[in-house]
C-alpha cells in the first residue's frame, strides 16, 4: 500500500496536466478567428527586431567654441579673443561671437553656413570695408543680426530680404546710402542708436519702404529735427539725446499706431498743442526739454514724464479740456520733478484723470543753483478695494499669459535686447 499511493498520486497529475492542455489548445483554437477580427490589425507587429540603440553621434562644433548637447544647433564663441571667425557648419542656426577681436567678416566662414538664423557679432572690432560684399546677403534664413559696438561706418549692404531684426547701435555710422535700406521690407526693429547720423544724412532716406517696421532707435545721434519719412507701421519711436528743437503741426498723425514716443534730452521749447493726440500712445517721455507750457493728453496715454523742465504751472484745462465718463482718460503716472513748480497740481486731475495712481514731484527748481521740495513730493493714490481686486485678476490673467508665451517661445527668439521697449 505504501508504494501504491505514490504512483497513484504521479497517473492522477498527469492525467490532470494533459486534460488541461488539451482544453486550452480547444480554447485557443475555438476563439483564434474572434479575437483576431476583434482587435484591429495595429496591435499585431509582424517581424519587429529589438535591437539596442547606438548613441548619437556628437554634432560637428567648430574647436574654437562650444555647441552644448542640450541646443545642438547654437555655437557659442564669444568671449574668446578671437580674430577671425571660425568656420561654420552646416546645421548651426544661433552664432554667438559677441566680445571678441574679429575685425573682419570673410565669405570663406560661411561658405556652408545656410541654417544660420540668428548672428551676434557685437563688441567687437569690425569695419565697415572689412565684411565682404554679400556675405550676409547669402544667408536666406537669418532673421536677426547684431553688430551694436563695432567700428561700422555705414549700414552693411545688401543684406537678406527676410532679415527682422537689425541692431547697429554704437558705432561711427556718419552717413546712410541710398541702397542701404532697400529689400529691407521685413525688418521689425532697426537699432541705428549711438553713432554720428546727422540730419542731411536722414533726409530723403525712404523708412518708409520699411513696410514691417515697428521700432526705430535713433537715440544719442546728432539730429535736430524729425525724420522726413517714417512707415505707417511704426508702434515705437526712440530719439532721445539728440538736438531736435521743433516739431511740425500734425507730424505723428501720419503713425496712428504709435504706441511709445521718447524724445528726451533734446532742446524743444515747445510743443504744438495737440501734437501728441494720438488713438493709440501710451508712454510719451518729453523729460530733459525746455518746455514751459503743458499740451492736450491723449485719452489712451498712461504714463507721461516730463522731469527737468522749466514747467512753472501745469494747467489741467489744457491737458484735459473736457470730461467723458463713457470715455475714462487713462493717464496713471506723471513724472515732474526738476521743473518750476510752486505747488501741486490741482485737484481738479482727479477728475479728468480718475486712473492717477502716482505724481512724482521731487525737486523743483528755485533758481539754476536753488532746489526745493513741495510738501508732498510724491503723491500715491491708493486703491480701493474694487479697484485692487480687479488688478489681481488683471495681474494673474498676465502671469499665465506669460507663462504660455514661454512654453511657446522658440529658442531663436530668446535674446536680449537693451533698447526694446
Amino acid at each position: 500500500m505504501g508504494i501504491l499511493n505514490p504512483l497513484l498520486i504521479l497517473s492522477l497529475v498527469f492525467g490532470a496536466t494533459v486534460f488541461c492542455q488539451y482544453d486550452f489548445d480547444e480554447f485557443e483554437d475555438e476563439f483564434e478567428d474572434e479575437l483576431d477580427n476583434e482587435y484591429p490589425s495595429v496591435f499585431h507587429i509582424p517581424s519587429v527586431e529589438y535591437a539596442i540603440p547606438y548613441p548619437a553621434l556628437p554634432a560637428e562644433c567648430a574647436k574654437e567654441c562650444f555647441c552644448p548637447p542640450a541646443f545642438p544647433k547654437s555655437m557659442y564663441c564669444d568671449h574668446r579673443k578671437l580674430r577671425t571667425i571660425p568656420n561654420i557648419p552646416s546645421h548651426i542656426q544661433q552664432l554667438y561671437l559677441q566680445y571678441n577681436d574679429i575685425e573682419a567678416v570673410l565669405l570663406e566662414s560661411f561658405v556652408n553656413a545656410t541654417a544660420l538664423r540668428e548672428i551676434n557679432l557685437s563688441h567687437n572690432k569690425i569695419k565697415s570695408d572689412m565684411i565682404d560684399t554679400g556675405v550676409f546677403a547669402k544667408l536666406s534664413n537669418l532673421v536677426q543680426l547684431h553688430l551694436e559696438h563695432n567700428l561700422l561706418e555705414e549700414i552693411p549692404f545688401p543684406l537678406p530680404r527676410g532679415l527682422e531684426r537689425l541692431i547697429l547701435g554704437f558705432n561711427k555710422m556718419s552717413k546712410i546710402s541710398t541702397q542701404a535700406l532697400e529689400g529691407l521690407e521685413n525688418v521689425t526693429m532697426l537699432d541705428l542708436c549711438n553713432n554720428n547720423l546727422v540730419d542731411s544724412e536722414i533726409k530723403g532716406k525712404h523708412f518708409s519702404s520699411m513696410q514691417s517696421l515697428m521700432q526705430l532707435n535713433l537715440c544719442s545721434n546728432r539730429l535736430e529735427s524729425l525724420p522726413p519719412e517714417l512707415p505707417f507701421s511704426l508702434l515705437y519711436l526712440s530719439l532721445e539725446n539728440n538736438s531736435v528743437s521743433f516739431i511740425p503741426d500734425n507730424y505723428f498723425q501720419k503713425f496712428p499706431k504709435i504706441i511709445a514716443l521718447r524724445l528726451s534730452h533734446n532742446n524743444l521749447h515747445e510743443v504744438p498743442y495737440n501734437v501728441f493726440n494720438l488713438p493709440n500712445l501710451v508712454e510719451l517721455n518729453l523729460g530733459h526739454n525746455k518746455l514751459q507750457q503743458v499740451f492736450h493728453i491723449s485719452r489712451s496715454l498712461q504714463h507721461l514724464y516730463l522731469e527737468d523742465n522749466d514747467i512753472e504751472v501745469m494747467n489741467i484745462t489744457l491737458m484735459c479740456p473736457s470730461i467723458d465718463p463713457l470715455n475714462l482718460n487713462q493717464l496713471t503716472y506723471i513724472r515732474v520733478d526738476q521743473n518750476k513748480l510752486t505747488a501741486p497740481i490741482s485737484t481738479y486731475a482727479f477728475f479728468c484723470f480718475p486712473l492717477i495712481r502716482s505724481i512724482y514731484y521731487g525737486e523743483q527748481k528755485i533758481s539754476s543753483n536753488q532746489r526745493t521740495q513741495l510738501r508732498t513730493p510724491v503723491f500715491r493714490r491708493y486703491l480701493t478695494p474694487e479697484e485692487y481686486d480687479e488688478a489681481e485678476e488683471n495681474h494673474e490673467a498676465e502671469e499665465h499669459y506669460d507663462e504660455q508665451d514661454q512654453d511657446h517661445r522658440g529658442r531663436d527668439e530668446d535674446y536680449f535686447d537693451p533698447y526694446l521697449y
